[in-house]
């Protein structure tokens, strides 16, 4: 996976297994465990980074320690990845991202696409005001028709509620690979060079240093 990042011009990937009940993440040993993946790529001679985080299920977020979600957050620097629960956005979400917020917690939603409802831009544009970053799966946005002006998603890519891109990979071996690039190509055909800039490039470096970020 990490040679898949290379090859698509990516520096720094952010580890994020899920935390959820399903899944037997040990949180204290996330750090630990990526020191030793970072050591064996770099006898690889593999030139990406790997940081620590998680993708948090929104129901498990509410059970979390501040000092667990530190843990979990992109390089442990605070942004947060949240998994929506199951269906469309809902109230749920935004009650949870209000509760984090009033601790200080910065949050980002993971794939919105899977999550889209009859309500499905006023949601979105209701965490943007709540201060949420949107992180679409580049695949996703790589496969939408830029000759179509009726396509929905790019659409809200003009709009400014695209923030950040994600692989959303799971292996090297099927799925989705560590790419990119394409869904960054799609959408510089439907938003200005600096947009997508900012996308690319200034908005990771910043969660990945817990600046905080306000999209164009």
């Amino acid at each position: 996976m990490a040679r898949q990042a290379q090859a698509d011009g990516i520096a720094v990937v952010c580890a994020t297994p899920h935390i959820r009940a399903d899944h037997d993440v040990r949180i204290e040993e996330l750090c630990e465990r990526v020191a030793a993946l970072e050591v064996e790529l770099a006898r690889e001679g593999v030139a990406v980074h790997v940081v620590p985080g998680g993708e948090v299920a929104q129901h498990a977020a509410q059970g979390l320690s501040a000092r667990e979600l530190r843990q979990v957050s992109l390089a442990g620097a605070g942004w947060v990845l949240i998994e929506p629960a199951p269906g469309p956005l809902g109230q749920e979400l935004l009650e949870l991202v209000d509760r984090l917020a009033a601790r200080g917690e910065r949050m980002i939603v993971a794939h919105p696409e899977r999550h889209a409802g009859a309500d499905f831009e006023e949601r979105l544009r209701a965490l943007v005001q709540r201060g949420c970053l949107i992180q679409w799966t580049a695949e996703f946005i790589a496969q939408r028709d830029p000759a179509d002006p009726a396509d929905f998603v790019l659409g809200l890519a003009r709009d400014g509620l695209v923030h950040l891109l994600g692989s959303d990979a799971h292996s090297s071996l099927a799925g989705r690979p560590v790419q990119l690039r394409a869904g960054l190509q799609r959408l510089a055909e439907v938003c200005p060079p600096e947009h997508v800039r900012w996308i690319a490039e200034t908005a990771p470096w910043a969660v990945l240093r817990g600046e905080p970020l306000t999209p164009p």
